[in-house]
């Protein structure tokens, strides 16, 4: 529901921090509460799924955190302070022309990689679907 109503298709500075501050707390509350039922002895399923649940936690924290550090519109994903006069979507190629490689350094922290993007047989150009 995080992710959904802070970090969808349309999403705004604000909405992105709360959703960052509000998913940390929720990790906080899975790891406090989680319970594993079943054994140690072998493969124990609930495990596996408790693993997930923290795996996507971590996922949809760090999605937020990316999507707070790209200043720009670009593609599906809009950022609402980002935009044109008309409304459409304002990209920034010359300061975000590249992949965002994020490196886990931490609970919470990691360290941004760019790789950049080359483009030799396309020309970037801002879009306008009016």
């Amino acid at each position: 529901k995080i992710m959904w109503e802070k970090c969808g298709m349309a999403r705004n500075e604000q909405g992105l921090k709360e959703a960052i501050q509000e998913i940390q707390d929720l990790r906080k509350e899975f790891w406090s509460d989680v319970r594993i039922l079943g054994s140690a002895d072998g493969f124990n399923p609930e495990l596996d799924k408790a693993g997930r649940v923290a795996d996507f936690i971590e996922l949809g924290e760090l999605m937020c955190v990316d999507a707070l550090n790209r200043n720009e519109s670009c593609g599906g994903h809009f950022r609402e302070e980002y935009q044109t006069e008309e409304g459409e979507a304002l990209r920034d190629d010359e300061n975000f022309m590249f992949v965002s490689a994020w490196e886990y350094q931490g609970e919470s922290q990691w360290n941004l990689n760019k790789e950049p993007l080359e483009y030799e047989n396309i020309k970037i150009a801002q879009r306008s679907y009016k």
